[in-house]
């Protein structure tokens, strides 16, 4: 438990600065932090993060989730594009990109289908499969839950826009969960092979389902080569196989082959 603070209200305030700037930092690098991570890091009380939280939140310097906090990219404010009208973007690209993919499922595997809308279209394709998905993504809910397949939706805090769950509780939930092929999807990758996402939420989820991945499938147009983004979810060396289309950057891609990984090109 933290000392009691004696500070003047000068020095209160600064210390209390100290504090949101390693708050920030720490959401900056990580996407999502919890409240408990938080107030572990920086030695204070709970009751302190949540006071720190609530008035970062008010100042428009982060999203407060139930139990944590997130931040939100440079590179996509307030009009970020509603998951539909993104959907929409070279769907018959991912319409190939997402048919190979299910080709790779088995029966009896456990997918972990990653929020994305090429995903969403792997997801249609397996709801009569006896599989059993895992997700936190409601889109891709939408596609499995009138089909066969067995569905784990992960739960957590709601970001309607794009039509999912991200925060603490979901990254706690992933941890419990061993898919046998997990399928990413990202905003970019740059030809130094880093894979990125420009929400830090959703970037947060996208470096658990990586993490804990037994075989951790790619999914790319060449429109994300290197496509955007400001947050690390893994590296193209970390990836077993990606597929993409073929204006995808070869030299990016040979990152991945030299790695040991397979790379698929349609």
């Amino acid at each position: 438990m933290a000392e009691p603070e004696t500070h003047s209200p000068p020095a209160a305030r600064m210390i209390a600065r100290q504090r949101d700037d390693r708050i920030l930092a720490a959401l900056r690098a990580d996407g999502t932090v919890s409240a408990q991570q938080l107030a572990s890091m920086l030695q204070v009380s709970p009751s302190t993060i949540r006071r720190d939280l609530g008035r970062l939140a008010d100042d428009g310097r982060l999203h407060r989730v139930h139990g944590g906090a997130y931040v939100q990219s440079v590179e996509t404010p307030d009009e970020e594009r509603p998951f539909a009208d993104v959907a929409l973007d070279r769907a018959d690209e991912k319409e190939t990109v997402a048919a190979t993919a299910a080709s790779l499922v088995r029966d009896g595997d456990v997918v972990y289908l990653d929020i994305g809308t090429t995903t969403m279209r792997v997801a249609r394709r397996l709801r009569d499969r006896d599989v059993l998905v895992v997700t936190s993504s409601l889109a891709v809910l939408d596609q499995v839950r009138t089909g066969r397949a067995e569905v784990l939706l992960l739960g957590g805090s709601l970001r309607r826009n794009f039509e999912s769950f991200v925060g603490p509780l979901t990254t706690d939930a992933l941890r419990a969960v061993r898919p046998d092929i997990t399928f990413l999807s990202c905003t970019g990758v740059r030809p130094d092979g880093a894979v990125l996402d420009d929400i830090s939420a959703e970037a947060a989820i996208k470096r658990g389902a990586a993490e804990f991945a037994q075989a951790l499938v790619l999914l790319a147009t060449d429109a994300k080569f290197p496509g955007t983004g400001t947050f690390k979810v893994t590296d193209l060396t970390e990836v077993d196989t990606v597929i993409t289309t073929k204006a995808s950057d070869p030299a990016t891609l040979e990152l991945c082959r030299r790695a040991g990984g397979e790379v698929i090109t349609l």
